[in-house]
């Protein structure tokens, strides 16, 4: 795959020529790209690219890598926008969900933020890149938007707790750690985007959002039942509880 991308040719190709000599230069490049794989580097962050919602999206180490899993909250957020509605993305990254939203729910307008400048270059350069009208601004979770105005509010927040750090993989260890950790438990992010959003959503507005594993009764003990309504949490497909949903009360 790599060899494939520094030549610009498909890996069929690759077998067809298998006889070929490479230049000494793009050799070189070759190895170094190796290398940092076998350092552990992803290899989305090498060859700067992952795929998301049948759309390519541009990658670097600034942002979290958009994973399959995620394509379910994106799904579930299609379900329930409507034409016209007002759709927030929160801790956009790299723009993978509300650039997929934008494309897919081309009748609704599309906002997103994070609080990392880097991120948000990457997210809008992904928009444009795409041919999405995305309106991309810096923010710590909903702090610039005003209250009651937001159809339906989407986020990815970071939910790994950071007792969990010293055993992760190596390649997640590449990864922001401001995009992955959500506190000792993983649920300090969240805690405070559950109240966001009642702020800024219209009554009867859709929070959706991905949650970690094995914390689905954490995750709904958060809800007040005299502001929200009662959560429903949506399997993946290996059966695991992967998005919360739920509405703003009156």
């Amino acid at each position: 795959m790599l060899l494939a991308d520094l030549l610009s040719r498909d890996q069929a190709w690759l077998v067809a020529h298998s006889d070929e000599e490479i230049e000494h230069i793009l050799g070189e490049r070759y190895e170094e790209a190796v290398q940092r794989r076998c350092d552990g580097v992803p290899m989305q962050y090498i060859r700067e690219l992952q795929e998301f919602y049948e759309l390519e999206f541009r990658v670097n180490p600034d942002v979290l890598i958009p994973r399959p899993e995620t394509e379910h909250l994106v799904e579930a957020a299609l379900e329930r926008i409507r034409p016209g509605d007002l759709v927030m993305d929160v801790g956009t990254g790299s723009g993978a969900i509300a650039v997929s939203l934008a494309k897919h729910a081309p009748g609704a307008s599309v906002l997103a933020c994070d609080i990392s400048a880097a991120a948000a270059r990457v997210a809008n350069s992904n928009a444009e890149n795409l041919g999405v009208d995305v309106g991309f601004f810096l923010g710590d979770l909903t702090d610039a938007i005003r209250g009651n105005q937001v159809d339906v509010l989407v986020s990815n927040p970071p939910y790994v707790p950071l007792r969990d750090a010293p055993g992760l993989q190596a390649e997640l260890r590449h990864e922001p750690p401001v995009a992955l950790f959500g506190g000792e438990d993983g649920l300090g992010v969240f805690r405070r985007l559950v109240a966001d959003a009642r702020r800024v959503l219209k009554p009867g507005g859709w929070l959706l959002a991905e949650i970690g594993f094995g914390t689905r009764g954490a995750v709904a003990a958060l809800f007040d039942k005299s502001q929200w309504q009662h959560p429903d949490f949506l399997p993946d497909l290996a059966g695991i509880d992967r998005v919360v949903a739920t509405r703003a009360g009156p």
